[in-house]
C-alpha cells in the first residue's frame, strides 16, 4: 500500500500517495476520482519509480480554498508539491482535470518535468478538437458550471448515483472495483465537495485562456504521449500536434476514458518504454 502523506504547499494541504523509490513520477488525477484511479498504475511503477500521487486542491483528502481551482494555479500546486519533497525533476502524469495542469507546468517549467504523458481532455479552446465538439462539449461541462450552487442543490443526497453514472460510463459499464467505487462516492458526498469539484468546471474559462497565453509563448519542448481511448480519442494529440516539438499519440482500443483503472495494462505497456526513454536520455 502507498503512504499516505499530509503535504503543506501553496495555501494548501495536499493529501498525497507516494510508493517505490527512484526517478520521481506525479500522477494528476480527473473527475470523480482521488488519487485511488492511480493504484494500478502506482503498483505497476513503483518497483524502478518514486511515484507521487496527490489528491488535487479540494478533491478527496486535500483541502479546500474559495478560489484556486483554474489549471495554472492547480500547475503551481503540483511544483510546490515537487519542490517540498525535494525533487528536482518529474515525469508527469496527467488525466482529465488534471491534463491541464500538467501541460501549464511542463510549458512554463520545462527544466522541472522530463516527460509528459497527457490523457483524456481538451486543451482549453486550441484548435484540433473541432470533430470532436461538433455537437458540443458534454453535457455536464454546462451543468457543473451553471449558477454557482444550481448542481450542488440537485445531486445533494444523490452523490452515489451521479458518481456510479461516471464510473460505468468512463469503463464502458465494466465498472470499478467496489473498494474504489466506495473511494470514490465518499470522496464527492457532501454540498463541500460538490462545491469544491464543481469549481474546476467554473474555472474552465479562465484555465482556457491561461494555456492560450502559455501557447502564445512558447512551445512545448518537453517529450510528450497524448492517450485518448474513448470519447476523447484523438482529439486531444490533434491539439497538441502544432505546439509540441516531440509528440508521440496512441489510442487505446475498447477502453473508456478512465484509462488507468479501465485498461491499466495497457497504459502501463506504453508508461513503461516512454519513461524509460527519458532515463536514459539523462543517462
Amino acid at each position: 500500500m502507498p503512504e499516505l502523506r499530509r503535504v503543506p504547499v501553496n495555501g494548501v494541504e495536499l493529501n498525497v500517495a507516494l510508493a517505490g523509490s527512484g526517478p520521481a513520477v506525479l500522477l494528476l488525477h480527473g473527475f470523480p476520482h482521488t488519487w485511488e484511479v492511480w493504484t494500478d498504475v502506482m503498483a505497476g511503477l513503483s518497483g524502478r519509480y518514486r511515484v507521487i500521487a496527490p489528491d488535487l486542491r479540494g478533491f478527496g483528502a486535500s483541502s479546500g480554498t474559495a478560489a484556486g481551482y483554474d489549471a495554472g494555479t492547480l500547475a503551481e500546486d503540483a511544483a510546490a508539491l515537487l519542490a517540498t519533497l525535494g525533487v528536482a525533476s518529474a515525469a508527469v502524469v496527467g488525466i482529465d482535470a488534471g491534463t491541464a495542469p500538467a501541460f501549464l507546468l511542463a510549458l512554463r517549467r520545462p527544466g522541472l518535468v522530463r516527460r509528459l504523458v497527457v490523457m483524456e481532455a481538451l486543451l482549453g479552446r486550441l484548435p484540433g478538437a473541432e470533430e470532436f465538439l461538433a455537437d458540443g462539449p458534454p453535457w455536464w461541462f454546462g451543468f457543473h458550471a451553471a449558477a454557482p450552487g444550481l448542481a450542488e442543490s440537485v445531486l445533494e443526497g444523490h452523490e452515489a448515483a451521479y458518481v456510479d453514472w461516471f464510473l460505468r460510463s468512463g469503463t464502458l459499464g465494466d465498472g470499478v472495483r467496489p473498494a474504489l467505487r466506495d473511494a470514490f462516492v465518499r470522496a464527492y458526498t457532501g454540498r463541500q465537495a460538490l462545491s469544491r469539484a464543481f469549481s474546476y468546471y467554473r474555472a474552465l474559462p479562465e484555465s482556457a485562456v491561461q494555456v492560450e497565453q502559455a501557447v502564445a509563448a512558447t512551445r512545448l519542448t518537453v517529450p510528450t504521449m497524448a492517450v485518448g481511448a474513448r470519447p476523447v480519442g484523438t482529439a486531444l494529440e490533434h491539439q497538441l500536434r502544432p505546439i509540441t516539438d516531440d509528440l508521440t499519440g496512441h489510442v487505446i482500443e475498447d477502453c473508456g476514458h478512465i484509462i488507468p483503472l479501465h485498461r491499466p495494462r495497457a497504459l502501463l505497456g506504453l508508461l513503461r518504454p516512454f519513461l524509460a526513454g527519458a532515463e536514459a536520455k539523462a543517462g
